[in-house]
């Protein structure tokens, strides 16, 4: 550890300003007072946390003498899209990350307990020549480079990409109801409205967040794309909530999304690339605590909603892929989080991931190990995804059946890593590097 003299270095409001001391103690996060800090160090970036300013001015107050800094801080700079913003500007400024913890729930001993998931992160412009790397299990790991996702890895970013990187089948954000609740119902409200006029049950169709996926929860909307005035109002009860939801509609801002959707009271908003197909439902936030996150097939005519995402394919070897480790562990680097949740995005983790050129006789045994993860899975139909992908008490069968689909997809990318996650994040990072290359 270093202690540093910081009034040897920076005059006395700067030195109160770097130690953290009021007034700079106290703001929301989005005060217009942070706001204004955030726009003078990064511009015009809207991702960025507060507490990167501490970064930004840390590297410049230190400019190039030895100096040492570290910080405690929330783990979301080292995630999603605002690592680009936040440390490519430090890195080609020549600040290095000399050691780093990865995230971890920070305590404290007060009675009603907040939990925080934070990083810490040490930083110079001179560097370690081998620097620290504490994993979340607390192993010290050396590197050559510590990367701005806390990784052992080059210096690249993961910025958002409006299109997938390599040849395959878009993902897209299912249905945002917009409604007030007015559209959708549980299965107490969907039963309800059946034992009243059961043929209304034309116009309704399973619906489901990303919860409910995992969960198994049975939710449902009224689909009434191609129903009539006439058709809506031949169901009493539909044309109830129809008329509920255009007056809520009517009621909001003007320059609202809800408002704007005023004239079509009886559908949820619109999602033109949906095409009522076959898909992969794709949660959009998903518990830290599973090995992965639980994709899923979906042929029934399930709507999704805008915390599901899908995939229109049928693709057995698309959904090996996904489900396997290195899917995984690249959305566990590079997604951004809601808590210790992982929070899945089609522009950041999808979008750049980048896919292995496997053979015919690769993707045939893909097919096939993606075929067993899903007959294991209907070895228990009482079972929701959430209980199947408890690490606690995942089936026997269908663990096997991962691991299976681990080693085919590591084949497939052509390395031999014995589903080492830092070397697989690692050989991610490198296969990154070489696809932007080849983009320019």
């Amino acid at each position: 550890a270093l202690r540093i003299d910081w009034n040897s270095v920076l005059p006395a409001s700067e030195c109160n300003y770097i130690m953290g001391n009021p007034p700079f103690v106290g703001y929301s996060n989005h005060s217009a007072e942070q706001q204004k800090d955030r726009a003078s160090l990064f511009g015009k970036v809207k991702t960025v946390d507060y507490v990167a300013c501490w970064y930004k001015k840390a590297a410049d107050y230190i400019s190039n003498f030895p100096i040492y800094c570290a910080f405690v801080s929330t783990n979301s700079i080292c995630q999603g899209q605002q690592v680009q913003p936040i440390w490519e500007p430090l890195f080609n400024s020549g600040i290095h990350i000399d050691f780093a913890w990865q995230t971890f729930v920070w305590s404290s001993e007060a009675s009603i307990q907040a939990h925080v998931y934070v990083v810490i992160i040490g930083f110079s412009r001179f560097g370690y020549q081998n620097k620290a790397l504490y994993l979340r299990d607390g192993v010290k790991k050396l590197c050559s480079n510590i990367n701005g996702y806390l990784m052992d890895g080059p210096n690249v970013f993961v910025d958002k990409r409006n299109k997938p990187i390599c040849n395959v089948p878009e993902v897209c954000k299912g249905f945002q109801p917009t409604d007030n609740g007015f559209l959708l119902m549980y299965q107490e409200g969907y039963e309800k409205l059946i034992s009243i006029d059961p043929s209304a049950q034309k116009w309704i169709r399973p619906f489901s967040m990303g919860a409910d996926f995992i969960k198994g929860d049975k939710r449902y909307c009224l689909w009434l794309i191609n129903a009539s005035e006439e058709d809506i109002q031949s169901h009493p009860e539909i044309a109830l909530r129809v008329e509920k939801c255009k007056n809520w509609r009517n009621e909001q801002k003007t320059t609202g999304d809800a408002f704007k959707l005023k004239d079509t009271p009886h559908l949820l908003r619109p999602c033109n690339k949906f095409h009522d197909v076959t898909y992969i439902g794709i949660p959009k936030v998903s518990s830290s605590r599973r090995n992965c996150v639980p994709f899923g097939f979906v042929a029934d005519g399930m709507i999704p909603g805008d915390m599901l995402y899908f995939v229109e394919t049928d693709s057995l070897f698309h959904f090996g892929i996904l489900m396997s480790k290195f899917h995984n562990i690249w959305m566990k680097t590079v997604a951004g989080r809601l808590g210790d949740g992982y929070r899945y995005s089609n522009t950041i983790v999808y979008n750049n991931f980048v896919w292995p050129e496997a053979t015919v006789e690769q993707k045939d045994a893909i097919e096939e190990t993606a075929k067993a993860i899903l007959n294991a899975r209907s070895n228990y139909p009482n079972k929701s995804l959430a209980e199947l992908y408890d690490p606690d008490k995942m089936p026997s069968d269908l663990l096997a059946a991962h691991k299976a689909n681990d080693t085919a997809v590591e084949a497939a990318y052509g390395v031999d890593l014995n589903g080492d996650e830092e070397k697989i994040v690692t050989h991610l990072f490198k296969l990154y590097a070489e696809k932007l290359k080849s983009l320019t």
